[in-house]
């Protein structure tokens, strides 16, 4: 009962506290405005839609009250206690100005205004002749206000009637009739129509009407006949000028590649101007050979006007990545009646440019370190609008605690990779959105030493295809990828490592690995109003598919085939990471992912190479565990002092994520997540038991959970999680759920359970 009371007081010390205190400082005869309502009266609505109307005119009331935190009006409150500051800066007039938001206060209300916004909603959306009425009631220096609205009974739509004349205009607006978003017996609404006259006006942009606009469409209601019906007559203006009536064709096409833009005209010589094709170049500098105009430009001269064609063509000249801005004008040709003269000025981006990175990180396996990237980029390197670039990097990461203490990592490598704005194939590719198809070879080696253990020189190239259908669909293709690892300078305490525990051995091991990469990826997260978006991306790696078939190669025959003295990797690898998010406000959300994973060795391998295998646990995975210290299966690594601690990896993977985001304060939002899943082997290894795959794969899921903050510098995303595990799949059946031994207040428990992840943006 004693705890019963304390909250009933905290209660009333906080409302008395947050309430009171925000009207003694109103202005003198003023009140505070707490908000609206809005009553809709008619029987003949049913209850279902009048709620619905209701909560749609509600939304449309203004101003809007002082926001409500947890039913209290907070921010007011700060508002009022900070005061009016004497600086223009300092606490005071941060906490008033940027923490506290000022008193919405009834003078700002005006009534009348309102019945007006709500009278014209309602009739715009069919019910004509509403009455609409508003009061207010005032109570303790507070105020509300209240309206009442009568709709009557909502209009129908009884038919629609496109009027054709015989024009060519008429002809192909009336071809779009059975498209019409205005549907017999569907309520009368004016933002329909609205979207109906811009959906003509879109069809008729497809077909060269390039001075039509909307609003030469009149739409005629007749709501005088039928019981509670209109008719609708779609015709075009009379007033509709000539100009607006005529389909128009291509007919000169001009470029200009180097058009400045401090500059309102273009001189040049006659030498400047390049005929190519169905378009005329002109640039001084020849900055671009022709062909690289014909692949982003649609129009061909005689085509109609097509507005897809002429947003196409604008999207490609942004995305060759050499332009600044793109600007476009269509003129009436003097040369040749109903015909267009298209204009295209770009102004350029610095053709050469270097950027530097530099980067500090911290993992959740204790690792701290640093990097460092320079770039130098050639964004045309020969006129082709190709992007050369030429890195080098280096860096390091240091333990400072835990197993590895000691036995730091350096690397240091350089890569050079040449993008072509086009497909290079024998085969006639030419892909058809707003992005721009390409190319893309890369060349790559890295040399890295772990101290005390070993050195790793790695090899990669690789030769592709990227290209995209739409802002949704993205796909890449790389027909050639080959990756060539080889080990040096092998310690004596590694190869102690390998006795006590052979899987080591397969890390210093020659490793060639060749074929193709397909990766698909789909996502319509950029549709911020939509509720639910999705994320998905799917991998296929084929290696050594085809050679291993063709040599015969069969390991576990003992006939292991190699080139150049080296086994080759013979298998199958896919994977699949779905994401979908719920918005459940405006700031906040429910984010979820799934990840699975298999890998397939056979013929010329027994098993995947460590550098494609899957891992689980850090920051991007399973939080609650250390970065590639979880599985696989039920299998421990053995923690022995002063030795070295590796690295857990499997041929198989299921990971499940959930995080509910949402905005703390300013840039600052916090997070809680539940992560679930492990990785497996497909076989048995007698090195590691409990490692592989089994019926009972689903007892061997480890979970864990935590908070997080996440600071939005609009410029990257600063992210820390605090997580512990829940279940660890390691432990004896029957002891595997941790929940009963969570204590916060045990500095052991802390010490052995608590995760601390840092890292640059989001999980997934």
């Amino acid at each position: 009962m004693k705890t019963k009371y304390i909250k009933y007081f905290i209660a009333l010390s906080l409302f008395f506290t947050f309430g009171c205190s925000n009207t003694k400082y109103l202005p003198e005869g003023d009140l505070l405005y707490t908000g609206s309502s809005v009553k809709v009266k008619d029987p003949a609505i049913k209850k279902k839609d009048k709620k619905a109307l209701e909560k749609e005119l509600e939304a449309l009331l203004r101003p809007k009250p002082n926001k409500k935190i947890l039913g209290l009006r907070a921010k007011l409150w700060i508002y009022n206690v900070a005061g009016k500051p004497k600086k223009a800066k300092g606490i005071r007039n941060w906490l008033r100005n940027k923490v506290g938001e000022a008193p919405v206060l009834f003078s700002q209300v005006h009534l009348d205004y309102n019945v007006s916004i709500l009278r014209n909603f309602t009739e715009n959306s069919g019910y004509f002749k509403t009455r609409v009425s508003a009061d207010s009631t005032a109570k303790n220096k507070r105020v509300t206000a209240e309206y009442t609205v009568w709709p009557k009974r909502q209009y129908k739509i009884k038919n629609v009637h496109f009027l054709a004349d015989s024009s060519d205009l008429g002809k192909e607006i009336a071809k779009t009739s059975s498209r019409t978003l205005l549907k017999e017996g569907n309520p009368y609404d004016l933002e329909m129509i609205k979207l109906e006259r811009e959906r003509i006006d879109a069809g008729l942009k497809e077909k060269g009407y390039y001075y039509f606009n909307p609003d030469y469409i009149l739409a005629q209601v007749d709501s005088t006949k039928g019981n509670f019906e209109v008719n609708i007559k779609l015709k075009i203006k009379d007033e509709t000028p000539d100009k607006a009536t005529i389909a128009y064709k291509i007919n000169k096409i001009v470029v200009y590649p180097n058009f400045s833009i401090s500059k309102d005209t273009v001189i040049y010589q006659k030498e400047d101007i390049v005929q190519y094709k169905d378009f005329t170049i002109i640039d001084s500098a020849h900055t671009f050979k022709p062909r690289v105009f014909d692949r982003a430009l649609y129009f061909k001269k005689g085509d109609y006007y097509n507005r897809k064609n002429h947003n196409l063509s604008l999207n490609r000249f942004v995305n060759l990545g050499t332009f600044n801005f793109v600007k476009n004008k269509f003129k009436v040709s003097d040369s040749l009646k109903n015909t267009l003269d298209a204009y295209y000025y770009l102004t350029l981006l610095p053709k050469k440019f270097i950027r530097v990175e530099v980067l500090g990180k911290m993992n959740s396996a204790n690792y701290t370190g640093t990097e460092i990237n320079v770039n130098w980029n050639n964004r045309n390197v020969f006129r082709g609008a190709e992007l050369l670039t030429i890195s080098v990097f280096g860096g390091a990461d240091f333990q400072l605690s835990g197993q590895n203490k000691g036995q730091n990592i350096y690397k240091l490598g350089g890569e050079t990779s040449w993008t072509w704005p086009r497909f290079i194939t024998p085969l006639k590719m030419e892909g058809s959105s707003e992005f721009v198809p390409r190319t893309k070879a890369t060349m790559r080696y890295e040399f890295q030493n772990r101290t005390e253990l070993y050195t790793l020189n790695s090899f990669k190239t690789s030769f592709g295809y990227l290209w995209k259908n739409n802002i949704r669909k993205e796909h890449q293709l790389n027909v050639v990828d080959i990756t060539y690892v080889s080990p040096n300078n092998v310690t004596a305490a590694y190869r102690e490592a390998i006795l006590a525990n052979p899987s080591l051995g397969k890390v210093i091991e020659k490793q060639l690995i060749f074929g193709p990469t397909y990766s698909y990826t789909f996502t319509n997260t950029m549709l911020k109003l939509k509720k639910n978006t999705f994320y998905f991306n799917g991998k296929a790696d084929l290696a050594g598919n085809i050679t291993g078939l063709l040599m015969g190669a069969n390991t576990k025959q003992g006939n292991t085939k190699k080139i150049f003295d080296v086994p080759f990797s013979q298998y199958v690898k896919v994977e699949a990471d779905f994401r979908h998010y719920l918005k459940l406000g405006t700031e906040s959300v429910l984010a979820s992912r799934v990840f699975v994973g298999a890998g397939f060795a056979y013929g010329n391998s027994t098993s995947l190479p460590t550098i494609k295998q899957f891992i689980v646990g850090g920051t991007n995975s399973i939080r609650a565990f250390r970065a590639r210290s979880l599985g696989p299966g039920s299998y421990q690594a053995p923690l022995i002092s002063n030795s070295f601690f590796p690295d857990q990896s499997g041929d198989l993977k299921l990971e499940l994520n959930t995080e509910y985001r949402a905005k703390i304060y300013g840039l600052m939002k916090g997070a809680l997540f539940i992560d679930a899943g492990n990785i497996w082997l497909l076989n048995t290894d007698p090195n590691k038991p409990r490692a592989e795959i089994s019926k009972d794969f689903m007892k061997q899921i480890a979970v864990g959970v935590g908070a997080g903050l996440r600071f939005d510098f609009s410029f990257l995303i600063l992210r820390t999680d605090l997580a512990f595990p829940l279940r660890e799949p390691y432990l004896p059946e029957g002891q595997r759920w941790l929940i009963n031994s969570i204590n916060f207040g045990s500095g052991s428990w802390r010490k052995e359970n608590l995760i601390l992840n840092i890292a640059i943006g989001y999980p997934f």
